[in-house]
């Protein structure tokens, strides 16, 4: 089984995003917005209904930093982008870009991968690997949301319909007759995509029965682990198909949840008085989160759980071979990110403590000042400072830390 290893940019604010560009935060999370206005300078009114409130958190944030298997990219806040690390297939020829509003970078177990750029004027590029035609986007118009999946490319348009690209042998890319979308996610396998009605859809890979989500209603927000897909419902139950062979699709007795979260193998919501619940494979004590208190945010990784406590704290249980777990020290912490095997947490002051694995110097963050965002690749750590400037430590073979000449990089929620 190859682990699943999702990569998540964090800014200060506390919004979180996967680098396909969906906005982690749920509806209930959004709602938090409005009690501290400041704290997201673009962000719009929200609506009443549900759904129409994920369709404005989802649009908000902009993907300004995407970390590629081999390599990185950054959105400048001229509209420009500028790429390092591994090129072999052109992934980061990106500097003729202009007028970019966002970036992603699609995932790759092989090491193969391409970059996808979001124009302003609706239009997208994309440069890499295009064996399966992932990059044949030229004549996309309307687009306003994009996600890179593996072999394949994803685009949502402004009329609410879906465009698809790449490989398409389980059906992945058959989006064509899709209406009414206001989110769209792309995994391994499979195709997701959240309607305006509450309503989810998928295409691709159903071994498991990942896709059988017909009967969903009144969903809010969805994440997909390895083989089984979570969707998160307005009245704060939650709903889960695919396989369940550690039980990780076993929440059909959960209420009220304001956040999902997929690991590899197991499940995890947050609840809307501060606990958190966790079904799934717990060989490594991943869902050992029944006494969590004060949790305002979770993260999920292969095989690990952490929680972003209201006080600033953070707990976290599963695997700590590499000692990613070690966050008990840590304070006034206000978000978190977690790699393969390290964790990053980007402090109110703009410091950043790591723990875990630091075989690559992927933890050595301990001199960072000035943050506002910080990302976790498998084996590299990248931060945003708040003059637009980047640093970058860790695995460097491809060049994919080669960020010291980067300025004027496009600051969240700008």
């Amino acid at each position: 089984m190859v682990a699943r290893c999702v990569t998540m940019l964090v800014d200060k604010w506390g919004t979180a995003q996967n680098l396909a560009g969906d906005v982690v935060w749920t509806y209930a999370e959004a709602l938090r917005f409005e009690e501290r206005p400041e704290t997201a300078p673009g962000l719009q009114p929200l609506q009443p209904t549900a759904p129409q409130a994920a369709l404005k958190v989802k649009r908000w944030p902009k993907d300004t930093i995407a970390a590629g298997y081999r390599h990185t990219v950054g959105l400048k806040s001229d509209g420009t982008v500028t790429a390092v690390g591994d090129n072999k297939y052109g992934q980061c020829d990106v500097s003729n870009w202009r007028d970019m509003v966002a970036v992603a970078a699609g995932n790759a177990h092989t090491g193969n991968a391409h970059t996808i750029g979001l124009k302003s004027d609706g239009t997208v590029a994309a440069v890499g690997w295009n064996k399966h035609d992932q990059c044949d986007v030229s004549g996309w118009r309307d687009i306003v949301a994009v996600a890179a999946g593996w072999r394949r490319t994803v685009g949502l348009k402004s009329d609410g319909t879906v465009v698809a690209v790449g490989r398409n042998n389980e059906g992945q890319c058959n989006v064509s007759g899709w209406r009414d979308m206001v989110a769209v996610a792309a995994g391994d396998w499979h195709t997701v995509g959240l309607k305006s009605d509450g309503t989810v859809t998928i295409v691709g890979n159903n071994r498991y029965g990942q896709r059988n989500v017909s009967g969903w209603r009144d969903i809010v927000a969805a994440a997909a682990g390895y083989l089984h897909t979570v969707g998160l419902k307005s009245d704060g139950t939650v709903v889960a198909v695919g396989r369940n062979n550690n039980g990780q699709c076993n929440v059909s007795g959960w209420r009220d949840i304001v956040a999902v979260a997929a690991g590899d193998l197991h499940t995890v919501g947050l609840k809307s008085d501060g606990t958190v619940v966790a079904v799934g494979r717990n060989n490594k004590g991943q869902c050992n989160v029944s006494g969590w208190r004060g949790i305002v945010a979770i993260a999920a990784g292969s095989n690990h759980t952490i929680g972003l406590k209201s006080d600033g704290t953070v707990a976290a249980v599963g695997w700590n071979e590499h000692g990613q777990c070690n966050i008990s020290g840590w304070r006034d912490i206000v978000a978190v990110a977690a790699g393969c095997a390290h964790t990053v947490g980007l402090k109110s002051d703009g410091t950043v403590p790591g723990v875990g694995t630091n075989q690559d110097g992927q933890s050595n963050v301990s001199g960072w000042r000035d943050i506002v965002a910080v990302a976790a690749g498998c084996a590299h750590t990248v931060g945003l400072k708040s003059d637009g400037t980047v640093v970058a430590v860790g695995d460097n073979e491809y060049g994919r830390c080669d960020v010291s000449g980067w300025r004027g990089i496009q600051l969240p929620g700008n």
